[in-house]
């Protein structure tokens, strides 16, 4: 019973290093959020109170439907750059994993390179509009 309640508290000191440095962080940044809204200057100009823009006057409605080429484009990049992601655990314990791990890498490596292809294909990285 006691070798089990020593092994919890071991295993929650391991997490106190993180645990302080969430609070650490969750500190500071509040910290710095109340100085600068207690020190910084609070002076409202019409200027400052206006909306943003990149100084582009804006004629047209803002609900002005956009190019799904766009929308596409942008899906793809997001889904490729999450399967490269997948590649740093490989590059991290690429020893450990062995041939195995080189064989499904390849695996892995052919299937994106299918989608890619298949995108390729389809055109859809083809901006005519």
């Amino acid at each position: 019973m006691f070798g089990l309640i020593n092994f919890v508290s071991s295993e929650a000191q391991s997490y106190l290093p993180v645990l302080l440095q969430i609070g650490f962080v969750l500190f500071f940044v509040g910290g710095m959020v109340a100085l600068s809204s207690w020190l910084g200057p609070k002076r409202k100009t019409a200027d400052k109170l206006e909306n943003f823009s990149s100084g582009i006057i804006n004629d047209e409605e803002a609900r002005e439907p956009m190019s799904i080429k766009y929308l596409l484009i942008a899906i793809l990049f997001v889904l490729f750059d999450v399967e490269i992601i997948f590649f740093y655990p490989y590059a991290v314990n690429f020893v450990q994993l062995g041939w195995t791990g080189f064989y499904e890498i390849l695996i892995f490596i052919c299937l994106i390179l299918v989608g890619f292809f298949y995108i390729l294909k389809k055109k859809a990285l083809t901006w005519d509009d």
